[in-house]
């Protein structure tokens, strides 16, 4: 006799065969996500049972989530409370803007004459952090935003530098999107000094693009104190 067709596949198992992330990875990613994107703001006190709920499993796995959010430095625990979001803290701003001064003046210098690969890799970023922002992602243009400069700090060549930068990814994210949302007409003049620094590379002008990253970057500092002239 012979052997029956196999079942066809259902929505059901065809989903019950792709393998999820661990849940403490689930719970992270979903915390993290909504940390950096301004979700969860700065001050917002998260449970263990309303995180546990919102992702669908256990307290065992948020409890793990949070400590290693904790030790990112993004909440901070108290025990029987909750995870209380962190504020970004004017002195972690001033700390960032520096860090990312030393880096990218070098970065940049290093980057020119720029490969015809990085100027269109360049080129395409900025086209889709245009589009990003007349969708009005926020989060969204603070990634592309992010990876505009990262390009440029990884074509130096310098790999440890790379990875000293990459550190300061998810401080710069949220940063991005808290200054997007204090000073709207940021976005605009962010794309504005973008191509600037884009014509710059392009143009092999080391000096002029080294003055760019300056202004751009410092700009950040001058926000927080709330004078955008």
């Amino acid at each position: 006799m012979p052997a029956a067709p196999p079942a066809p596949a259902t929505a059901e198992s065809v989903k019950t065969s792709i393998k999820q992330p661990p849940a403490a990875e689930r719970v992270y990613a979903h915390i993290k996500e909504a940390v950096l994107d301004r979700r969860y703001e700065g001050g917002t006190l998260l449970t263990e049972g309303d995180l546990a709920e919102a992702v669908g499993v256990s307290r065992t796995p948020v409890r793990e989530a949070l400590l290693r959010l904790e030790a990112e430095g993004l909440i901070k625990l108290y025990p029987k409370k909750g995870a209380l979001v962190l504020a970004v803290s004017a002195q972690e701003i001033a700390d960032v803007v520096e860090t990312r001064l030393l880096v990218e003046e070098f970065a940049v210098r290093k980057a020119v004459p720029a490969s015809a690969q990085l100027i269109a890799r360049l080129e395409q970023l900025l086209e889709e952090q245009r589009q990003l922002a007349e969708a009005g992602d926020l989060a969204a243009v603070s990634v592309k935003d992010r990876c505009f400069h990262a390009e440029i700090v990884k074509n130096a060549g310098n790999e440890i530098l790379s990875r000293l930068y990459d550190q300061l990814r998810d401080r710069q994210l949220r940063m991005g999107v808290a200054v997007m949302e204090a000073h709207p007409g940021r976005i605009a003049a962010n794309i504005t000094e973008h191509g600037e620094l884009l014509d710059a590379i392009r143009a092999g002008d080391t000096d002029g693009a080294a003055q760019v990253v300056r202004r751009h970057v410092s700009r950040v500092k001058v926000l927080v104190r709330g004078d955008d002239r």
